[in-house]
């Protein structure tokens, strides 16, 4: 029987070294383990960087959400019932439901956009129906600007470098101000059986505003590396000088007329036909001037118009919310040495433009309503556009 030749590579033993080596070892095993969970880290903490804490992002969610929904319903379906008995007694209370209509089906206007009429008369009260939409505008313009941020993280921000600081301490003062509003008006709403959903949005703000508040104060921001700076900037500059002075003169305006409807209602500004405004409006059936005609005529009825006066408040309210977003671009907002003003700015403009977008669009649509009762809107529309131009200029480029 012929015997098996051995081969040189089996008698020196190659072969089942190279056998040996083919198969991954227990360190190769470990190294890559080991690489993987660093790259986790790594990966984790760039997430931690970039983006808010997960609790704040969803506890503004819930609550600006919700609130965000009640404002849209204001503006696109003024007076439709979608919270159940609170928010039907609530509707009763500000007279809302007087706009909404579903008698003619799927062809009734039920209080939306068609709802606006072309000429305003003592029956359609088209002054009260602007109040309630444009009202709804800007509520619903607030919400998106708390909003926006965190469902598109806006390109090259980092939470750790507290490009979303601005935003969120001018949304918490904006959260307070709403309930201090609400609760000045606690009385009226029990005797109305409306405070339920009061209550309830009351609740969602302060909780909000606490998460908010406990990010801002217990977070560790840091400063981001220097870069170089353009031409004629050092980081003490304002991010923009034209949406500076842009914002001086026109939301600057626009402050004072809002100012007055929160803090004087009723109070007749040395303003080209301010006096119009006011009883288009509403302003002088619940909040006549002292000692004038209109209080001699309608001052022993202005209880019955307190839910109007909450809502012209209302109204006047958020707009100075957003005015405080422009107003923190504008003066508080520095370029910074590492150029974060620029990341805090256009993370406010961009939000803005689509809010006052909304605000400008209802302004032209009640423009023909409020020319018929002498009042001419086509300053204010001219100054709103330039300004959501400027803005989405700066903001989107």
């Amino acid at each position: 029987m012929p015997t098996r030749r051995r081969t040189k590579q089996e008698n020196n033993g190659t072969g089942s070294k190279e056998a040996v080596a083919s198969t991954p070892s227990a360190k190769d095993e470990q190294k890559k383990i080991l690489d993987e969970k660093v790259a986790r880290e790594k990966q984790n903490q760039l997430i931690e960087e970039h983006l808010p804490p997960f609790p704040l992002v969803i506890a503004v969610l819930v609550c600006s959400g919700a609130l965000w929904v009640l404002a849209f319903r204001d503006v696109f379906a003024t007076g439709r019932i979608i919270g159940g008995a609170m928010d039907q007694a609530m509707l009763i209370f500000t007279k809302s439901t007087e706009f909404f209509s579903n008698e003619k089906g799927w062809k009734s206007q039920q209080g939306g956009l068609s709802a606006v009429q072309q000429v305003t008369t003592d029956a359609n009260n088209m002054g009260g129906l602007f109040v309630r939409k444009v009202g709804g505008a800007a509520s619903l313009a607030v919400q998106t600007q708390k909003l926006l941020p965190l469902l598109f993280h806006p390109r090259g921000a980092q939470w750790s470098l507290g490009h979303f600081n601005p935003l969120f301490y001018v949304a918490a003062i904006g959260n307070l101000a709403t309930i201090l509003l609400y609760s000045l008006y606690a009385e009226d709403f029990a005797g109305a059986d409306a405070d339920g959903l009061v209550n309830i949005i009351c609740g969602a703000l302060a909780v909000e505003t606490f998460v908010i508040v406990a990010y801002l104060l217990m977070g560790k921001f840091e400063t981001g590396d220097p870069v170089t700076l353009p031409e004629g900037k050092n980081p003490k500059s304002v991010v923009s000088r034209i949406v500076s002075k842009t914002i001086v003169f026109v939301t600057g305006f626009m402050t004072v007329i809002w100012g007055r409807d929160l803090l004087f209602p009723g109070e007749i500004l040395p303003l080209p036909r301010d006096d119009i405004y006011l009883e288009w409006t509403g302003a002088f059936l619940h909040s006549p001037p002292e000692g004038s005609e209109e209080e001699s005529e309608h001052g022993m009825e202005t209880a019955l118009f307190v839910a109007d006066k909450f809502l012209s408040q209302f109204l006047a309210l958020n707009m100075l919310i957003l005015c405080c977003y422009k107003f923190t671009t504008a003066f508080f907002i520095k370029y910074g040495k590492d150029g974060s003003g620029m990341h805090k700015c256009k993370m406010i403009w961009k939000s803005q433009v689509i809010g006052d977008s909304l605000i400008l669009f209802l302004f032209r649509l009640f423009a023909n309503a409020a020319f018929s009762a002498s009042l001419d809107l086509k300053w204010h529309l001219m100054a709103m556009a330039y300004e959501t131009f400027i803005l989405g200029l700066y903001g989107f480029l």
